[in-house]
């Protein structure tokens, strides 16, 4: 029989209150970044709503820490509630956690995060992301997400950060000709597409208040 140390006990206490969270009849990290979320028709749009802003809200900085620390999982569940929540003593944490990109799928989160607290310096994150990441064309992570969310605080700031990755032939068209047809210029809008996303779940948090 295994022996749980205590903190394995912890680990699940945190995991069962903020990752699993049922709100929807799904586990709450599943709906993190989930168009549906945002359509008012979704069944379960009010009460999901309610449990992640009364979560982001109250959750304690360890707790936030202990889902930080493995797997895409818990750390995209921390990202979103770092960014609702718009705790900003998170950003260096979430700014070397997306450079990193040590796990798939948490890399949308960090960029939701960043583009929620809305500064100069959360530009500067991202512009270094995609300093890194884009001229690897092979590579598939969260250009997408970083590029939309530099875009949202561009238009938020009156900057033009991105406008060095989306220039003709730049870094933006080239990483997306390798990824085909679908990514290539011409075709679907992706980096706008995902700016509408970002911008779209961003103003969906700032419509929310506190309970």
């Amino acid at each position: 029989m295994p022996i749980h140390q205590p903190q394995d006990a912890e680990y699940r206490r945190v995991i069962d209150r903020y990752m699993l969270a049922m709100d929807s009849g799904h586990p709450r990290y599943l709906e993190l970044g989930n168009w549906r979320v945002l359509r008012p028709q979704w069944p379960h749009r009010e009460r999901f709503a309610r449990g992640l802003i009364a979560d982001a809200a109250s959750i304690p900085d360890a707790d936030l820490e202990t889902l930080l620390e493995r797997g895409w999982r818990p750390r995209v569940t921390a990202a979103w509630l770092i960014g609702v929540g718009l705790r900003t003593a998170f950003r260096e944490r979430i700014g070397t956690l997306l450079l990193d990109s040590e796990v798939c799928y948490a890399g949308s989160g960090y960029c939701f995060a960043l583009a929620r607290f809305g500064t100069a310096e959360d530009a500067g994150i991202l512009t270094a992301y995609l300093d890194r990441y884009l001229p690897q064309t092979g590579l598939d992570y969260d250009q997408g997400a970083a590029l939309g969310a530099l875009l949202h605080l561009d238009a938020r700031l009156g900057t033009d950060h991105a406008g060095r990755f989306t220039r003709p032939d730049g870094p933006w068209d080239r990483w997306a000709r390798a990824r085909g047809p679908a990514y290539a210029p011409g075709a679907d809008d992706v980096r706008g597409e995902m700016r509408r996303w970002i911008s779209s779940w961003c103003d969906f948090a700032n419509g929310w208040t506190h309970p």
